[in-house]
């Protein structure tokens, strides 16, 4: 038996040995995910295999910006395949084996799974070291249950902006993706990462992505999420700031439909003067069920951390369960920590002016919205005129997401 195989058989028997995630699950209990086997791909995904040259999988594409073309300078790409012993034992190489956590079943299931990831590793560009690094990256499911991988590398001083995109419609075979991702994203000392995360399932899928970042001395991490509902949609977040003067950014944009989005933000402090960010907003209607959690942690000797916490959920229609649920833990006394969860209707104040300029009520709705979400976005990245967030919106996605939110809203009113 060769080694691939002996590390797949070996997860699925810890699976058998300790279980599949309990309902009593503290993380979990709000939204338990689906059972064991639909991760395993016991619903035979080979019968609903993607077409081999259809672009699924990951996918890398070029970026114009305004410092040109940088989607080849700087990117050192390798795909894998994980059923091959030598290319495995590179694609899961200095990675940790799961742990003991509630989500540690998740991560078996993945190495049970696991057929084919992508190591990037971003340098500077010779010549060109103080510009960013512009890639987009891209996955389509590939089968009917699958465990992708990425593993991101940011060498130390190099400052990254990558767009990550995860969107797909049903396709001819009509089939219901479980789709189990990590992403492993590490900065080294001073580098920096602008990472725009666009996640946009078919409403039946079953998503759980996982994303573990690290952060060295010095390095800046800002995480923007866009993310719609689906029959069950996990986006679990980890980020360890390792090194003195880390910083770490997340705002996540929870588009949910009348369907499930459950948003779990880790965050570990463990080295002096650094510094967290955690926003969410949620939009619902219908029978929506979305949690958001945000958890920090600042360890011992963690200096003058800086930790701010603020989740929103905001019900459009219908009787949406919205559950925010803030928490620190705090083991050092010189800092300085803020939470806070809202939940409430859209302002009428702003309703009222938007309608007092001549706007319809659908109109005004749109407008303040996408104001909303324009502006937790940019306390993220940033709204510079040449930068991320600009050159995303420019696309038209995020307008025509929010009016396909309220049409179903309008829907809900009038069903």
């Amino acid at each position: 038996m060769d080694s691939a195989r002996a590390d797949i058989l070996a997860a699925r028997d810890h699976l058998q040995q300790r279980g599949w995630i309990a309902r009593r699950s503290e993380a979990f209990h709000h939204l338990p995910p689906p059972a064991l086997d639909q991760w395993l791909g016991a619903q035979e995904p080979q019968s609903c295999e993607a077409p081999a040259l259809d672009g699924s999988g990951w996918t890398l594409h070029p970026i114009h910006n305004q410092f040109g073309n940088h989607a080849s300078s700087g990117i050192h790409a390798r795909w894998l395949d994980a059923l091959a012993p030598a290319e495995r034992s590179e694609l899961f190489a200095d990675l940790p084996l799961p742990g003991s956590d509630e989500a540690a079943p998740f991560a078996w299931a993945h190495r049970a799974l696991c057929r084919l990831g992508l190591r990037l590793r971003i340098s500077a560009t010779p010549g060109k070291e103080r510009e960013p690094v512009w890639l987009e990256l891209r996955h389509k499911p590939r089968a009917q249950a699958e465990a992708p991988l990425l593993v991101l590398d940011v060498e130390p001083g190099v400052h990254c902006v990558l767009i990550e995109t995860h969107e797909r419609q049903a396709d001819a075979c009509h089939r219901q993706v479980a789709q189990n991702l990590y992403a492993h994203v590490r900065l080294g000392a001073g580098a920096q990462l602008q990472h725009l995360r666009i996640v946009s399932p078919a409403g039946t899928d079953s998503v759980a992505h996982h994303v573990h970042a690290t952060l060295a001395a010095g390095a800046h991490y800002a995480q923007a999420l866009v993310a719609t509902s689906s029959g069950y949609h996990l986006q679990r977040n980890h980020v360890t700031l390792e090194g003195r003067g880390a910083q770490a950014r997340s705002a996540a944009l929870l588009l949910a439909g009348a369907d499930k989005i459950d948003l779990q933000n880790y965050t570990r402090i463990q080295a002096a003067h650094c510094a967290s960010s955690v926003q969410a907003l949620a939009l619902a209607q219908g029978r929506a069920h979305v949690v958001a959690n945000a958890h920090t942690y600042i360890a011992a000797g963690a200096d003058e951390a800086d930790v701010h916490q603020r989740l929103t959920g905001v019900p459009l229609a219908g009787n949406p369960r919205l559950i925010l649920r803030p928490h620190l833990e705090i083991l050092h006394d010189n800092v300085q920590a803020a939470h806070g969860a809202t939940w409430g209707a859209l302002p009428e104040d702003a309703l009222f002016y938007a309608r007092q300029r001549g706007l319809d009520e659908a109109s005004a709705r749109a407008l303040i919205i996408e104001g909303m979400a324009r502006a937790l976005l940019a306390r993220c990245l940033g709204n510079e005129d040449n930068g991320l967030l600009a050159q995303w919106l420019q696309g038209g996605w995020l307008a025509h997401a929010i009016g396909a939110q309220l049409q179903g809203d309008a829907e809900v009113q009038h069903g």
